[in-house]
């Protein structure tokens, strides 16, 4: 909104000087500034009242594809809040957009004006520096975008395509009822058998996102009595680490080879590393006054979101606390596979439903805020290049045409339609130039803040920066060049015929 102003504010100015005249006379024949104030507000306000109505007619067309993108349910129902806000918005609109050129417009001098004295071709310096700033600005914001959207599409791609430390591919998990729970051991047993699986365990939560926590009274050789440690708690079955594919720095898993496992315990390198442990294989660990002995090391894995460092854990033997069951499928047999389960299921467990969800999905679900934010700031910065062109575009066509009998002249003295298009781009090449300056360092720091709030996080890389003051360059010369090209190819004859 801020950048359509702008042009708004950009256009009027530019077209000042044809404005002249009827500021003069009108002050001639007694009309106070006043007046004129409130007559180019009132332009202004009309211009924002009209685009209101064509707004209300695109939100009504698009506001479904919105709600999708955005998983919410808006609908467009005129009530007195939403009269009020959008009188609002066209008060404030109107208001910012035709300041300048009422404030400006309004304050010119009857006497010089009609001397023809008061303005040039190019404008007063004033007007011409104003101009070029408002261009720089806009220009800036849209740099932003685009950096933005560069930076957030690859932080996305990075979470979703980073190893975590296990394989959360090809995994289901699915509620164990009636049948199912009461006879745990004999489903996975069987489970086991169906063609197409891979492996099967139980979890007494899910592995997505944080655990149990427990700051409770624990012990082991070495610990500083003064040490408050959180540690994340993972109570499972046997084969729950294998299922998973995490993968094992040192030790063991749990083993029904060892019935002593269930006074057992694994823990992940970040839980031994803040430990201070050495050799932690067969050390005892107390936990609520019980010793459990540790046989295993696990390699860190990301069980919450990537927002988040690694987190001290542990997993205990707990067979018969279960929430979910969780299966590994075997790649590229997925469907024939859960059919299979399906009918299983339904066989061991008769009357209920075999409603089951899969892992990598649940994972997925922890980034939904941000891929929204990646999806509408791609809309964002499209509709900010496009108005920062729009707005581009008048102000080149205005600039030619108000140097045509200039254009005219070189051409009859010898200058190329190159030449021409260079002189006319070179002007908003330099504004531009400018904008990019201003906004990579601003876009570096805006970016860098928003990846702080991750812990695991891709580099800034100098090309995302450099990339995006391109796209920015490039297309401002597409603007300017259509408009530059069009101008140098007028036949001289037809601007100077009337010299």
């Amino acid at each position: 909104m801020i950048i359509a102003c702008i042009n708004f504010m950009n256009l009027a100015t530019a077209k000042a000087s044809r404005r002249v005249k009827e500021v003069g006379i009108k002050k001639a024949i007694g009309a106070s500034r006043k007046t004129l104030i409130f007559q180019y507000f009132g332009e202004s306000m009309l211009m924002t009242f009209l685009s209101l109505l064509l707004a209300i007619l695109m939100v009504d067309l698009l506001l479904p594809q919105f709600n999708v993108i955005t998983g919410k349910h808006l609908d467009l129902t005129f009530n007195i809040n939403l009269i009020l806000s959008l009188t609002g918005i066209i008060l404030v609109t109107g208001i910012i957009a035709g300041s300048y050129p009422a404030l400006y417009l309004s304050g010119f001098n009857p006497s010089t004006v009609l001397k023809g004295r008061f303005i040039g071709q190019s404008g007063t310096v004033t007007e011409l520096v104003a101009r070029k700033g408002l261009i720089v600005f806009q220009f800036t914001l849209s740099v932003i975008f685009i950096v933005s959207v560069l930076v957030i599409y690859k932080q996305i791609e990075f979470v979703q395509t980073t190893y975590l430390g296990y394989d959360k591919e090809n995994i289901i998990y699915f509620k164990p009822e009636s049948n199912v729970s009461k006879n745990l051991e004999t489903f996975l047993t069987e489970v086991k058998k169906v063609p197409g699986v891979v492996n099967a365990s139980s979890i007494a939560r899910s592995i997505v996102g944080a655990q149990n926590s427990t700051v409770g009274i624990f012990n082991w050789e070495g610990k500083d009595p003064d040490a408050i440690i959180p540690f994340e708690i993972v109570n499972g079955n046997y084969d729950l680490i294998e299922t998973l594919g995490i993968e094992m720095k040192e030790g063991r898993s749990f083993s029904r080879e060892f019935t002593a496992d269930t006074s057992a315990v694994i823990f992940n390198e970040a839980a031994i590393e803040v430990m201070g442990l050495k050799d932690p294989i067969g050390k005892i660990f107390n936990l609520w006054g019980k010793d459990l002995k540790i046989v295993g090391v696990a390699k860190n894995f990301h069980f919450e979101s990537l927002h988040e460092k690694v987190k001290p854990l542990f997993f205990k033997l707990v067979p018969e606390e279960v929430e979910r069951i969780m299966v590994k499928l075997s790649a590229g047999k997925e469907r024939e596979t859960i059919e299979r389960l399906g009918q299983f299921y339904r066989n061991f467990n008769p009357g209920f439903a075999f409603d089951y969800k899969f892992l990598d999905q649940e994972y997925q679900a922890q980034y939904n805020a941000e891929r929204r934010v990646a999806t509408l700031s791609k809309y964002f910065a499209g509709l900010a290049v496009l108005i920062s062109c729009l707005g581009l575009f008048g102000l080149a066509s205005f600039t030619a045409e108000r140097r045509q009998k200039e254009i005219g002249i070189r051409k009859v003295l010898g200058s190329s339609v190159f030449g021409i298009v260079y002189l006319l781009s070179s002007e908003f090449t330099k504004i531009v130039f400018i904008a990019i300056l201003i906004a990579l360092p601003a876009s570096y720091f805006l970016t860098k803040h928003w990846l702080d709030n991750f812990a695991f996080k891709i580099a800034l890389e100098w090309w995302y920066f450099i990339g995006a003051g391109a796209i920015a360059l490039f297309i401002a010369w597409l603007t300017v060049g259509t408009q530059a090209i069009k101008a140098a190819r007028v036949n001289p004859a037809k601007c100077l015929k009337d010299e």
